[in-house]
C-alpha cells in the first residue's frame, strides 16, 4: 500500500465530512463552518493519502513551544490497523520535537488507550494530574 503523508493545506468539505462520518464523528458536522475555520487555525493539519484519495488526518492545535494538543487523527475504517495513524501522529510529533507537554483526548476504548500508550502516551492519573472539559451544548 503506497500511502503519502503530507501536509494538509486546500480544505476540501466533501472529504473532511466522508472521513469525519466515517468514523462516527458526526457531531463535527453539525457546525461546518466551526470545523473549516479550526481547520485554518490549527498548528498544523498533515494528511494521509493513497492517491488522491483522502484516507487519514491529524490537526494538532495550540503554541507548539509549550503545548501541543492533537485535536483529530482520524483514519477511514477500511485504512485502520496498517499503520497510518500511527505514521500521522509520529510525523506531528517529530515536528515538534521540544515541545514541554503533548496531550490529547480519545474514546475511553481499549483499543485507542493501546494506541496511544505504544505511542508513548500516559493517563494523566498515572502523572498525578487531572482533566477537566467544558463542552459547548452541540457537542455534549
Amino acid at each position: 500500500m503506497d500511502i503519502r503523508i503530507e501536509p494538509y493545506i486546500h480544505y476540501n468539505d466533501a472529504e473532511i465530512e466522508g472521513l469525519y462520518r466515517s468514523v462516527g464523528w458526526t457531531s463535527y458536522l453539525r457546525r461546518e463552518e466551526l470545523l473549516r475555520e479550526a481547520y485554518a487555525a490549527s498548528l498544523m493539519t498533515l494528511a494521509a493519502y493513497q492517491g488522491e484519495r483522502l484516507c487519514g488526518i491529524i490537526r494538532g492545535v495550540g503554541d507548539g513551544v509549550s503545548v501541543l494538543y492533537i485535536q483529530d487523527l482520524l483514519v477511514l475504517p477500511e485504512y485502520q490497523r496498517r499503520g497510518i495513524g500511527s505514521k500521522l501522529l509520529e510525523q506531528m510529533l517529530a515536528a515538534f520535537p521540544d515541545v514541554n507537554q503533548t496531550v490529547l483526548l480519545t474514546d475511553d476504548t481499549e483499543a485507542t488507550i493501546g494506541f496511544y500508550e505504544k505511542a508513548g502516551f500516559r493517563k494523566v492519573n498515572d502523572v498525578g494530574l487531572r482533566a477537566f472539559i467544558r463542552l459547548h451544548a452541540c457537542y455534549s
